[in-house]
């Protein structure tokens, strides 16, 4: 790995983080939060295809991922985020390789792979309830948990991961029409 690789992983996690924030931002709204996992890798696709024609190198994907991670432990998410995000990271950056990291199809399965992270932003609504929500009720308030518990009956959890691959499918193909030059001159088919 060069060190214009690392400058690359930098900035598009910046950017995917920027992308990431505005989106978000509507989880304010209990039911927008349980689209996240949706809406997110739908709305970062094109920053995270634009990042794939930079990359040449396996790691790169891994520690964009680890970055994204620790990023939002520190900001208070809790901590399965951690694990979950780094096996999908360096799961999705081995998927990618296989492929070169041109193969349409290992780039579409790949970044669906990357993008499950978010379940583990979503994952202590169902195996850590009562502590969560707790922590939630003290800084949101009770209408907000209420509404929040009542939309997170234990079968969600499946459906969010359903829709967080739909999301960055979509994300992909988004992103690939978005920057359909930049693909060309990446040689990403």
């Amino acid at each position: 790995m060069k060190t214009k690789d690392l400058i690359n992983v930098g900035i598009f996690t910046a950017l995917y983080l920027i992308v990431f924030f505005a989106v978000a931002m509507t989880g304010y709204i209990p039911i927008l939060m349980l689209l996240l996992p949706f809406t997110g890798p739908l709305a970062a696709g094109i920053v995270y295809m634009l990042f794939l024609t930079k990359v040449e190198s396996f790691g790169m994907i891994t520690i964009m991922g680890i970055i994204l991670s620790l990023f939002m432990f520190l900001m208070g998410h809790p901590w399965p985020i951690l694990p979950i995000g780094i096996l999908c990271a360096l799961t999705a950056d081995l998927i990618m390789k296989t492929g070169k990291y041109r193969k349409w199809s290992c780039i579409c399965i790949g970044y669906i792979v990357f993008s499950e992270f978010l379940i583990g932003l979503v994952l202590p609504f169902f195996v850590m309830r009562e502590s969560y929500f707790a922590v939630i009720r003290d800084g949101y308030g009770d209408t907000y948990t209420e509404a929040l518990m009542m939309l997170t009956p234990l079968w969600v959890l499946p459906v969010m991961v359903i829709l967080t691959a739909v999301g960055a499918l979509m994300g992909a193909y988004l992103g690939k029409a978005v920057l359909k030059k930049h693909f060309k001159r990446a040689g990403i088919v």
